[in-house]
């Protein structure tokens, strides 16, 4: 899924974790089983995650769903 409002680009580990609330051991638990994005070569001994396909896993996890202010005095 692409995302108009946000510009593509390479994250890193660390940002993947922030952004994901999952550990690092999590992440590569999931890649293994093909429930997370897999992670790209970006350099020799670097790797870094397409933002667009995280963004598209966090939306799919959380069913794609518009937060909605929740009604006054509730």
């Amino acid at each position: 899924m692409k995302h108009p409002d946000l510009p593509r680009r390479v994250m890193r580990l660390k940002e993947v974790i922030m952004i994901c609330g999952l550990s690092r051991s999590s992440i590569y638990s999931y890649i293994a089983d093909g429930k997370f994005p897999q992670s790209r070569k970006i350099g020799s001994r670097a790797v870094g995650w397409d933002s667009w396909e995280i963004e598209r896993w966090i939306d799919d996890r959380l069913g794609a769903r518009e937060w909605k202010p929740s009604p006054e005095g509730v």
